[in-house]
């Protein structure tokens, strides 16, 4: 890395390639990047001094990114390989490497503490770095949302031993990390494109419990299916709301907050208090406290990140709260995921009609999965549901978000993001609105939030 002095990144305006571009920055690196679309993230990046174009043609390329010997080329695996740019770097003999590449080199020589799962791992990992950020430890961090408390996907910091990692199991992408320890969410299938089946994909997960390095620590949710493969000096620790060697007892939910007591293998810290007071954040706050208190984070300590944590962008976001209108926008793609954001909202407002806009993420996840979804969006009183964002695949024959609008027991509707707004508009029974997905449909929520408003 001494001798690189540029860093291009095909795909800069995904979340993870984000911050390891705002990484390089920090590191006084020229960094400069392609991507399809404007976000507001490559925006704020191209304030902070990145150079980044959005039509794929080697002529934008910038001349520092054209040297082979100092420029390191970063591309997602989510990027098609008929790119024209990363053909470019292919066959002028670049050095090109995958962002989970490039993350395991950077954290290598600290104490990584990496959360992987299929769905959690977001906000998981962003508790454990704002727990350890305002404490004695301290850390580094690599995150896949922004976290509301500091504005960035990423925190570093000159003293600290630890690193907090994402770790996605995308492509496998988590299998060039070195954990020093691990936290394991989830392990429900996804990426079927990728792994094919469900015993791939869990043969993955038992790949990244084997990386752990000796001395370290795997905490695992209570009773998933997975096996692990860690090495004999590693050790193993299981957590859940309500079972395992870390959980709560005594929770209180009420008055729009949540409280309960946190139960270690060495006792019981009293009175934790959620900073965004939502069930699921119960199981998420769990295992972020436990991967805290195995590396030293005090009771206080606990309490106080907890308490403060503001949540990440987009994931069970309240865009708008008020007595007659409630809005909340989530992350949430995988159908499991789907369910628990739901159920979640319905305890949070039990007298209050929930209705929900679904904007499906990828063909294949809706082709493998369409009665899991169904079935979760059923959980709703009303359901809204968009066209499927592709995102890098091509149309599959056949698969439209209709195989699971067929499927959908609740009262339904089925629209493009072009009929959403005028549809919104004219509805007058919207008392709680839960947006969802992982597309584009984050570009919608300022004029959904303008009409509800209107409607106050």
């Amino acid at each position: 890395m001494n001798n690189i002095r540029s860093i291009y990144f095909i795909g800069i305006g995904g979340i993870g390639m984000s911050n390891l571009a705002r990484y390089f920055m920090s590191k006084g690196k020229k960094v400069a990047g392609y991507d399809r679309t404007e976000t507001s993230l490559t925006k704020d990046l191209v304030t902070e001094g990145a150079e980044i174009h959005y039509t794929d043609d080697i002529k934008l390329i910038p001349g520092y990114c054209k040297d082979k010997e100092s420029t390191l080329v970063v591309y997602t695996p989510a990027v098609p390989g008929e790119n024209e740019e990363v053909r470019y770097f292919r066959e002028n003999g670049f050095t090109i490497q995958k962002r989970a590449q490039v993350l395991g080199i950077i954290t290598k020589s600290s104490k990584a503490l990496c959360c992987a799962g299929t769905h959690g791992k977001t906000t998981t990992s962003s508790m454990l770095a704002h727990i350890l950020k305002q404490s004695h430890l301290d850390c580094n961090a690599f995150l896949g949302g922004i976290l509301k408390n500091y504005g960035s996907n990423l925190m570093l910091s000159d003293k600290s031993e630890f690193t907090v990692v994402e770790a996605d199991e995308y492509d496998r992408s988590f299998h060039w990390l070195h954990p020093y320890m691990a936290l394991i969410t989830s392990v429900d299938p996804d990426h079927l494109d990728i792994y094919g089946t469900e015993e791939e994909y869990l043969k993955s997960f038992e790949k990244f419990t084997s990386l752990i390095q000796p001395g370290g620590a795997l905490v695992i949710k209570h009773n998933i299916k997975l096996s692990p493969k860690t090495g004999k000096d590693v050790r193993i620790y299981t957590y859940s709301m309500d079972k395992g060697d870390f959980h709560a007892q005594n929770i209180k939910i009420g008055n729009g907050e949540i409280r309960f007591d946190f139960v270690t293998p060495k006792g019981t810290i009293d009175n934790i208090q959620l900073g965004v007071p939502v069930k699921i954040n119960i199981e998420n706050g769990i295992g972020s406290m436990a991967l805290a208190w195995l590396n030293g984070a005090t009771a206080e300590e606990l309490r106080h990140g907890m308490a403060t944590f503001m949540g990440a962008k987009r994931r069970f976001d309240f865009l708008l709260k008020t007595d007659k209108i409630v809005m909340i926008d989530d992350y949430a793609h995988h159908p499991e995921e789907l369910a628990a954001s739901i159920t979640s909202v319905k305890e949070l407002y039990p007298d209050r009609k929930l209705t929900g806009i679904f904007q499906p993420h990828l063909y294949t996840r809706t082709r493998d999965f369409a009665s899991e979804f169904a079935r979760s969006l059923s959980l709703l009183d009303e359901l809204i549901l968009l066209d499927i964002y592709p995102a890098r695949e091509k149309p599959i024959e056949g698969v439209t978000s209709k195989i699971i609008f067929d499927k959908v027991t609740c009262p339904k509707t089925l629209c493009n993001k072009e009929e959403l707004l005028p549809l919104l508009e004219n509805k007058k029974d919207l008392e709680v609105l839960l947006t969802v997905g992982a597309g584009d449909i984050d570009r919608l929520l300022g004029p959904i939030k303008d009409i509800l408003e209107q409607k106050i």
